[in-house]
Protein backbone atom coordinates (compact mmCIF):
# COMPACT_ATOMS: atom_id res chain seq x y z
CA UNK A 1 0.00 0.00 0.00
CA UNK A 2 2.89 2.32 0.85
CA UNK A 3 4.87 1.67 -2.69
CA UNK A 4 1.55 2.24 -4.50
CA UNK A 5 0.70 5.52 -2.03
CA UNK A 6 4.42 6.48 -2.89
CA UNK A 7 3.88 6.16 -6.76
CA UNK A 8 1.06 7.64 -6.99
CA UNK A 9 2.20 10.72 -5.33
CA UNK A 10 5.54 10.91 -7.29
CA UNK A 11 3.32 10.61 -10.26
CA UNK A 12 1.09 13.38 -9.34
CA UNK A 13 4.34 15.61 -8.88
CA UNK A 14 5.48 14.87 -12.30
CA UNK A 15 2.20 15.61 -13.97
CA UNK A 16 1.83 18.74 -11.86
CA UNK A 17 5.54 19.80 -12.87
CA UNK A 18 5.32 18.95 -16.42
CA UNK A 19 2.14 21.23 -16.25
CA UNK A 20 3.58 24.03 -14.63
CA UNK A 21 6.65 23.29 -17.85
CA UNK A 22 4.10 23.19 -19.93
CA UNK A 23 2.36 26.90 -18.85
CA UNK A 24 6.16 28.67 -18.85
CA UNK A 25 6.52 27.88 -22.61
CA UNK A 26 3.01 28.75 -23.15
CA UNK A 27 3.77 32.52 -21.37
CA UNK A 28 6.75 32.95 -23.27
CA UNK A 29 5.65 32.00 -26.35
CA UNK A 30 2.87 34.86 -25.74
CA UNK A 31 5.34 37.48 -24.54
CA UNK A 32 7.28 36.64 -27.58
CA UNK A 33 4.29 36.97 -30.01
CA UNK A 34 3.01 40.71 -28.61
CA UNK A 35 7.05 41.29 -28.35
CA UNK A 36 6.41 41.04 -31.98
CA UNK A 37 2.91 42.24 -32.53
CA UNK A 38 4.59 45.63 -30.66
CA UNK A 39 7.41 45.80 -32.87
CA UNK A 40 5.74 45.59 -36.25
CA UNK A 41 3.20 48.00 -34.99
CA UNK A 42 6.06 50.38 -34.19
CA UNK A 43 7.38 49.71 -37.70
CA UNK A 44 4.29 50.38 -38.97
CA UNK A 45 3.80 53.26 -37.18
CA UNK A 46 7.49 54.73 -37.88
CA UNK A 47 6.42 54.37 -42.03
CA UNK A 48 3.12 56.00 -41.29
CA UNK A 49 4.77 59.10 -39.55
CA UNK A 50 7.09 59.03 -42.60
CA UNK A 51 4.59 59.09 -45.26
CA UNK A 52 2.27 61.81 -43.05
CA UNK A 53 5.96 63.73 -42.54
CA UNK A 54 6.50 63.22 -46.80
CA UNK A 55 2.79 64.48 -47.80
CA UNK A 56 3.29 67.60 -44.85
CA UNK A 57 6.64 68.51 -46.70
CA UNK A 58 4.91 68.37 -50.16
CA UNK A 59 2.07 70.40 -48.39
CA UNK A 60 4.40 73.19 -47.45
CA UNK A 61 6.02 72.97 -50.80
CA UNK A 62 9.46 71.43 -50.58
CA UNK A 63 10.86 73.00 -54.01
CA UNK A 64 10.67 75.95 -55.54
CA UNK A 65 9.92 75.06 -59.28
CA UNK A 66 11.07 78.37 -60.92
CA UNK A 67 9.55 79.18 -65.05
CA UNK A 68 12.12 81.00 -67.34
CA UNK A 69 12.26 81.13 -70.97
CA UNK A 70 16.21 78.80 -71.43
CA UNK A 71 16.71 81.27 -74.35
CA UNK A 72 17.20 84.42 -72.55
CA UNK A 73 20.77 84.83 -71.40
CA UNK A 74 22.29 86.16 -69.45
CA UNK A 75 18.87 85.90 -67.30
CA UNK A 76 18.36 82.31 -67.64
CA UNK A 77 19.96 79.70 -70.56
CA UNK A 78 21.09 76.43 -71.19
CA UNK A 79 25.11 76.29 -70.69
CA UNK A 80 27.93 74.63 -72.47
CA UNK A 81 27.70 72.21 -70.19
CA UNK A 82 24.14 71.31 -70.89
CA UNK A 83 23.34 72.57 -67.37
CA UNK A 84 21.08 75.78 -67.17
CA UNK A 85 22.34 78.80 -65.53
CA UNK A 86 22.12 82.80 -65.48
CA UNK A 87 22.29 85.30 -63.42
CA UNK A 88 18.68 85.09 -62.14
CA UNK A 89 18.60 81.14 -61.83
CA UNK A 90 21.62 81.99 -59.80
CA UNK A 91 19.83 83.85 -57.50
CA UNK A 92 17.21 81.50 -57.09
CA UNK A 93 19.25 78.68 -56.47
CA UNK A 94 20.59 80.28 -53.74
CA UNK A 95 17.24 81.59 -52.38
CA UNK A 96 16.15 78.08 -52.36
CA UNK A 97 19.04 77.12 -50.62
CA UNK A 98 18.98 79.71 -47.93
CA UNK A 99 14.73 78.58 -47.69
CA UNK A 100 15.77 74.99 -47.16
CA UNK A 101 13.50 74.32 -50.40
CA UNK A 102 14.74 71.82 -53.11
CA UNK A 103 15.61 74.22 -56.26
CA UNK A 104 14.11 73.15 -59.85
CA UNK A 105 14.79 75.21 -63.15
CA UNK A 106 11.78 74.71 -65.48
CA UNK A 107 11.97 76.01 -68.87
CA UNK A 108 9.04 77.23 -70.32
CA UNK A 109 7.43 78.78 -73.75
CA UNK A 110 7.51 82.65 -72.63
CA UNK A 111 4.16 83.07 -73.93
CA UNK A 112 2.70 80.36 -71.81
CA UNK A 113 4.06 81.43 -68.78
CA UNK A 114 0.25 82.27 -67.39
CA UNK A 115 -1.03 78.81 -67.87
CA UNK A 116 2.11 77.32 -66.06
CA UNK A 117 1.86 79.94 -63.07
CA UNK A 118 -2.24 79.26 -62.81
CA UNK A 119 -1.72 75.53 -63.17
CA UNK A 120 0.77 75.13 -60.39
CA UNK A 121 3.80 73.87 -62.88
CA UNK A 122 5.70 76.44 -61.82
CA UNK A 123 6.01 78.36 -58.35
CA UNK A 124 7.35 81.59 -59.72
CA UNK A 125 8.18 83.66 -62.89
CA UNK A 126 11.76 84.48 -62.69
CA UNK A 127 13.78 86.00 -65.62
CA UNK A 128 14.54 89.08 -66.33
CA UNK A 129 10.54 89.53 -65.82
CA UNK A 130 9.15 93.14 -65.93
CA UNK A 131 6.49 94.34 -63.43
CA UNK A 132 6.04 97.75 -65.02
CA UNK A 133 2.38 97.20 -66.43
CA UNK A 134 2.00 94.07 -64.79
CA UNK A 135 1.03 95.11 -61.55
CA UNK A 136 -2.10 93.78 -61.57
CA UNK A 137 -1.63 90.44 -62.65
CA UNK A 138 0.65 88.75 -60.39
CA UNK A 139 2.03 89.03 -56.68
CA UNK A 140 5.23 90.32 -56.85
CA UNK A 141 8.33 90.71 -54.97
CA UNK A 142 10.01 94.23 -54.32
CA UNK A 143 12.35 95.00 -57.81
CA UNK A 144 15.45 94.04 -57.78
CA UNK A 145 16.92 95.41 -61.33
CA UNK A 146 16.36 98.47 -62.87
CA UNK A 147 15.87 98.05 -67.27
CA UNK A 148 14.73 99.87 -70.77
CA UNK A 149 13.71 98.83 -73.92
CA UNK A 150 16.47 99.86 -76.45
CA UNK A 151 16.86 99.16 -79.92
CA UNK A 152 19.66 97.68 -81.10
CA UNK A 153 21.32 97.53 -84.67
CA UNK A 154 23.98 97.22 -86.90
CA UNK A 155 26.50 99.94 -86.51
CA UNK A 156 27.15 100.46 -90.37
CA UNK A 157 23.30 100.53 -90.77
CA UNK A 158 23.17 104.31 -90.47
CA UNK A 159 20.31 104.00 -88.01
CA UNK A 160 20.93 106.36 -85.20
CA UNK A 161 18.13 107.23 -83.75
CA UNK A 162 14.10 106.03 -83.75
CA UNK A 163 13.41 108.78 -86.60
CA UNK A 164 15.54 106.36 -88.37
CA UNK A 165 13.59 103.25 -88.18
CA UNK A 166 11.23 104.46 -90.30
CA UNK A 167 10.28 102.60 -93.19
CA UNK A 168 12.85 99.57 -91.43
CA UNK A 169 11.60 95.84 -90.75
CA UNK A 170 12.01 95.85 -86.41
CA UNK A 171 11.22 92.31 -84.44
CA UNK A 172 10.96 91.70 -80.68
CA UNK A 173 10.19 88.70 -78.38
CA UNK A 174 6.63 87.49 -78.69
CA UNK A 175 4.43 88.65 -75.51
CA UNK A 176 7.60 90.34 -74.28
CA UNK A 177 8.10 93.42 -72.38
CA UNK A 178 9.24 95.24 -75.35
CA UNK A 179 6.06 93.83 -77.63
CA UNK A 180 3.95 95.63 -74.89
CA UNK A 181 5.96 98.64 -74.92
CA UNK A 182 5.78 99.04 -79.01
CA UNK A 183 1.64 98.51 -78.44
CA UNK A 184 2.06 101.58 -76.11
CA UNK A 185 4.01 103.83 -79.07
CA UNK A 186 1.54 103.31 -82.04
CA UNK A 187 2.75 106.45 -83.22
CA UNK A 188 6.39 104.79 -83.67
CA UNK A 189 5.25 101.58 -84.75
CA UNK A 190 3.13 103.24 -87.64
CA UNK A 191 6.49 104.31 -89.03
CA UNK A 192 8.26 101.10 -89.56
CA UNK A 193 8.47 98.95 -92.54
CA UNK A 194 7.32 95.99 -90.72
CA UNK A 195 7.13 94.54 -87.62
CA UNK A 196 8.08 91.26 -86.64
CA UNK A 197 7.70 88.77 -83.63
CA UNK A 198 9.81 85.69 -82.93
CA UNK A 199 10.02 83.26 -80.37
CA UNK A 200 13.26 83.95 -78.63
CA UNK A 201 16.02 86.41 -78.77
CA UNK A 202 18.99 84.18 -80.40
CA UNK A 203 17.09 83.57 -83.70
CA UNK A 204 16.38 87.60 -83.19
CA UNK A 205 20.56 88.50 -82.98
CA UNK A 206 20.66 85.91 -86.08
CA UNK A 207 17.92 87.61 -88.15
CA UNK A 208 19.78 90.75 -87.54
CA UNK A 209 22.99 89.60 -88.42
CA UNK A 210 21.91 88.12 -91.86
CA UNK A 211 20.61 90.86 -92.50
CA UNK A 212 16.62 89.60 -92.11
CA UNK A 213 15.46 92.42 -89.80
CA UNK A 214 17.12 96.09 -89.38
CA UNK A 215 16.86 96.55 -85.50
CA UNK A 216 15.74 94.26 -82.59
CA UNK A 217 13.40 95.84 -79.70
CA UNK A 218 14.90 94.17 -76.18
CA UNK A 219 16.02 94.39 -72.91
CA UNK A 220 18.81 96.59 -72.47
CA UNK A 221 20.28 94.07 -69.66
CA UNK A 222 20.45 91.37 -71.85
CA UNK A 223 21.18 93.26 -75.29
CA UNK A 224 24.63 94.49 -73.46
CA UNK A 225 25.22 90.44 -73.00
CA UNK A 226 24.29 89.77 -76.03
CA UNK A 227 26.30 92.39 -78.22
CA UNK A 228 29.61 91.58 -75.63
CA UNK A 229 29.18 87.36 -76.15
CA UNK A 230 28.93 87.97 -80.18
CA UNK A 231 31.77 90.07 -80.33
CA UNK A 232 29.63 91.44 -83.02
CA UNK A 233 29.15 95.09 -84.70
CA UNK A 234 25.74 96.40 -83.31
CA UNK A 235 25.21 99.19 -81.26
CA UNK A 236 22.61 100.09 -78.80
CA UNK A 237 20.60 103.51 -79.68
CA UNK A 238 20.40 106.13 -76.83
CA UNK A 239 16.85 106.83 -77.30
CA UNK A 240 15.42 104.48 -75.42
CA UNK A 241 11.75 102.87 -75.64
CA UNK A 242 10.69 102.46 -72.58
CA UNK A 243 12.03 102.09 -68.34
CA UNK A 244 11.02 99.32 -66.27
CA UNK A 245 11.99 97.14 -63.60
CA UNK A 246 12.35 93.25 -62.99
CA UNK A 247 10.78 91.64 -60.21
CA UNK A 248 10.09 88.29 -59.49
CA UNK A 249 6.01 87.27 -60.41
CA UNK A 250 4.35 84.99 -58.04
CA UNK A 251 0.72 83.55 -58.88
CA UNK A 252 -1.69 85.86 -57.29
CA UNK A 253 -2.80 86.13 -53.58
CA UNK A 254 0.66 82.98 -52.77
CA UNK A 255 2.48 86.32 -50.63
CA UNK A 256 3.43 83.46 -48.28
CA UNK A 257 6.38 82.32 -50.82
CA UNK A 258 6.72 86.03 -51.92
CA UNK A 259 7.74 87.05 -48.34
CA UNK A 260 10.04 83.72 -48.19
CA UNK A 261 12.24 84.77 -51.29
CA UNK A 262 11.66 88.56 -50.32
CA UNK A 263 13.44 87.94 -46.99
CA UNK A 264 15.59 85.54 -48.77
CA UNK A 265 16.94 88.49 -50.92
CA UNK A 266 17.34 91.17 -48.29
CA UNK A 267 19.63 88.37 -46.56
CA UNK A 268 21.80 88.40 -50.01
CA UNK A 269 21.55 91.86 -50.10
CA UNK A 270 22.52 92.92 -46.68
CA UNK A 271 25.76 90.21 -46.46
CA UNK A 272 27.30 91.01 -50.16
CA UNK A 273 26.18 87.79 -52.12
CA UNK A 274 23.63 89.78 -54.40
CA UNK A 275 26.92 91.74 -55.34
CA UNK A 276 29.32 89.28 -55.75
CA UNK A 277 26.35 87.48 -58.41
CA UNK A 278 26.09 90.50 -60.39
CA UNK A 279 29.42 91.62 -60.87
CA UNK A 280 29.86 87.75 -61.53
CA UNK A 281 27.44 88.32 -64.86
CA UNK A 282 27.69 91.70 -65.28
CA UNK A 283 31.05 93.16 -64.21
CA UNK A 284 28.91 95.90 -61.85
CA UNK A 285 26.42 95.67 -59.08
CA UNK A 286 23.02 96.31 -60.80
CA UNK A 287 20.78 95.06 -58.31
CA UNK A 288 18.64 97.48 -56.39
CA UNK A 289 17.61 95.13 -53.08
CA UNK A 290 17.94 97.20 -50.26
CA UNK A 291 19.37 100.54 -51.98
Amino acid sequence: MKKRFLCAALASVMAFSLTACSGGENVSAAASTETKTEGSEAASDTAAQKENDAEDAKAEGGTLVVGFDQDFPPMGFLGDDGEYTGFDLELAQETARRLGLEYKAQPIAWDAKDMELESGNIDCIWNGFTMTGREDSYTWSKPYMENSQVFVVAKDSGIKSQADLAGKVVECQMDSSAEAALKEAPELTATFGQLLTTTDYITAFMDLEQGAVDAIAMDVIVAGYQISQRNADFEILDDSLASEQYAIGFKKGNTELRDKVQGALEEMAADGTLKTISEKWFGEDVTTVGK
